[in-house]
């Protein structure tokens, strides 16, 4: 049976059209629209008896860019994965200039490298590494990786506010303020969250970024409270253009673990992601691409026996553009004695 459903997965992923490549666009009252999208089908397979091997709908995104002129645009993007609608990117956007634009919505935070990175260009198929039915990392859950923690702290992932960014030169910046609840969730306070991000083209295919945050919560005495966090990120090549390498470090405050004073614990976290795609010549393959992921995440620095270890390989098969499909292994292990893994198949549909 799972050979089957493994089998049905490839097949899918043989008979995406050439033409998904093709966008469509139209115009009418004020502004024209840009219609695309993205279907990710994936199975994913725990090596924990407790967890179900499970078919689902990964994502299932149109995306409608609006442009009423070179001042005025838009994004609006639903997700229907799950059998629910979701808004991912929604936003008005001014274009000042190249040097500064200003959007109002929902959007990323600027923060780490993984996370501003597309899931149409990620080789790894799950940022965080999750395996099913696991719950090991303090705080936080899931598995002690360097995205688990970014993401469920709240310093990475999408949330609704405003942001500044532009570029000169080889510098580049983001600046957002946020509620700090995260996708479709109203604010718990009266408080805002703060991150900004720069990057740095150091020279032709090698860019330096550094980031820091400031994330609002509410502690158990119902105060307002900040936690902070910080980043540098290092990203050389680029996406289907033979050898890419992004590594990251973070650390700060795990707010979701306080301490009997109502102090949050630190933690910190790194990753390395090294992938290599070689284009291919033929009428059905464009290029094969195999990566390797080595993650670290500690919830706790002044504690001991928390930290975990992601190790992922994987391999990407591109049939054209960002069409393929690919299956990643993610092996677990903490300090604790955990030691589970995942197989992840997933077919990418982009359109």
């Amino acid at each position: 049976m799972k050979r089957l459903a493994l089998a049905a997965l490839i097949l899918i992923a043989l008979i995406v059209p050439r033409a998904a490549q093709a966008q469509l666009e139209v115009s009418g009252r004020a502004a024209s629209l840009r219609i695309g999208g993205r279907a990710h089908f994936q199975h994913s397979a725990s090596s924990l008896a407790s967890a179900e091997n499970d078919f689902l709908l990964r994502r299932i995104r149109f995306t409608a860019d609006i442009t009423v002129n070179d001042f005025v645009s838009a994004r609006i993007q639903p997700d229907f994965a799950g059998g629910k609608t979701a808004l991912q990117d929604t936003y008005l956007r001014l274009s000042f200039s190249s040097r500064l634009r200003f959007s109002i919505g929902q959007f990323k935070r600027a923060y780490d490298l993984f996370e501003m990175s597309s899931s149409t260009d990620l080789s790894v198929i799950e940022r965080d590494g999750r395996v099913e039915g696991l719950s090991d990392c303090a705080g936080v859950g899931s598995v002690c990786s360097y995205s688990r923690l970014t993401e469920a702290l709240g310093f990475a992932g999408r949330d609704q506010g405003v942001r500044l960014d532009g570029s000169s030169g080889r510098i580049g910046y983001q600046a957002t303020i946020t509620n700090g609840t995260g996708v479709n969730v109203a604010d718990e306070n009266d408080a805002k969250s703060f991150s900004g991000r720069v990057t740095v083209a150091a020279s032709d295919g090698v860019r330096l970024s550094g980031q820091v945050a400031l994330h609002d919560y509410v502690d158990t005495s119902d105060e307002n409270r900040f936690a902070r966090g910080w980043g540098a990120d290092l990203e050389v090549g680029g996406w289907r253009d033979g050898l890419l390498l992004q590594g990251s470090v973070t650390g700060g405050d795990n707010w979701k673990l306080l301490d009997a004073g109502d102090e949050a614990a630190r933690f910190m976290a790194a990753q390395v992601v090294v992938s290599y795609y070689h284009a291919l010549e033929g009428p059905r393959m464009a290029g094969i691409e195999p990566l390797l992921r080595f993650s670290i995440g500690d919830p706790d620095t002044a504690g001991e026996g928390n930290r975990g270890t992601l190790f992922t390989p994987g391999l990407m098969f591109y049939f054209e553009g960002k069409n393929k499909i690919g299956a990643n292994l993610d092996v677990y292990s903490s300090q604790a004695g955990v030691s589970e893994l995942s197989l992840k198949v997933q077919t990418f549909l982009y359109f």
